[in-house]
């Protein structure tokens, strides 16, 4: 595995494989990786001849009051497990090559930023999508891949991709659980014992709502009352629970073909999201 730290190498080395008519797959992360950043590398290497994987901490997705600088950092674990993982080339590019001096050139993330996580968290949506954008530009790649866990975010990068027809296919996989169904995420490391016992519950309310609609419940408010009441004595805040439509992220009265169940709480200081996506 090659580390790379500046644009220029990045662009040296990508050059003569894309000339060689290589495809070039790409997983971006803010590094603390775990199994579920090492499922989307296995997904670029069944489907690519080249996988890059980027390490870059976005500063500009955080808002002020949340935990940037306590975000976990682990670059030489990380490198064990890329190396191990097999990938080609690890991108770890400094905050100036992301945004260089007088830096001004932020995208705007559309309307799907307006509902979920977009309200909870004001600027975060634009603040991904300027630095993927930059990291698609950097890295040319020919296809890009994201989390599940992250719907709403995968979903605005598609549409980003569309709206300024960049040359990049977005592919979304399927979220990756603990045993217990926690989905994976770098800030479970954040959980105390006790608060690690208590988050099962997330994964536990999805599993009842999904039941309820499978079993014919249609009634909005009572599949969110369901979801509440097993979150209730679990986490210590909800920031919200909703039955969304899958492609705009916005709130459903009714279900109909297909809908997603999006759920973000604090358990302790920790902000987890889950969802799940129901097909009848």
């Amino acid at each position: 595995m090659k580390i790379i730290r500046s644009i220029k190498k990045l662009d040296q080395a990508l050059l003569v494989l894309r000339q060689k008519g290589k495809r070039i797959g790409f997983v971006p992360t803010m590094g603390c990786l775990h199994e579920g950043h090492l499922s989307l590398v296995r997904y670029a290497q069944r489907e690519n001849d080249v996988v890059v994987v980027s390490i870059f901490v976005n500063l500009t997705q955080f808002g002020p009051r949340e935990d940037f600088k306590r975000y976990p950092r682990d670059l030489k674990q990380d490198q064990k497990f890329l190396k191990k993982a097999g990938v080609d080339y690890l991108f770890v590019p400094l905050r100036t090559s992301i945004y260089p001096k007088n830096f001004k050139n932020f995208i705007e993330p559309g309307p799907l930023a307006r509902h979920l996580c977009g309200p909870k968290r004001p600027g975060h949506f634009r603040g991904v999508a300027t630095v993927v954008h930059r990291l698609f530009k950097l890295v040319k790649p020919n296809v890009a891949y994201f989390g599940e866990k992250d719907y709403q975010q995968a979903r605005i990068i598609a549409e980003l991709v569309r709206r300024l027809r960049l040359p990049v296919k977005i592919r979304t996989c399927p979220i990756v659980r603990e045993k217990d169904g926690l989905a994976m995420s770098s800030r479970n490391q954040y959980l105390s014992k006790k608060e690690r016992i208590c988050a099962r519950a997330i994964y536990q309310s999805l599993k009842q709502a999904k039941k309820l609609i499978h079993s014919g419940e249609r009634n909005i408010l009572r599949i969110k009352r369901a979801i509440r009441e097993i979150l209730a004595s679990c986490v210590d805040k909800i920031d919200y629970i909703e039955v969304a439509n899958p492609k705009t992220c916005a709130p459903v009265k009714t279900i109909r073909n297909t809908a997603l169940i999006a759920i973000a709480c604090y358990v302790g200081s920790t902000r987890l999201i889950d969802n799940f996506l129901v097909k009848l």
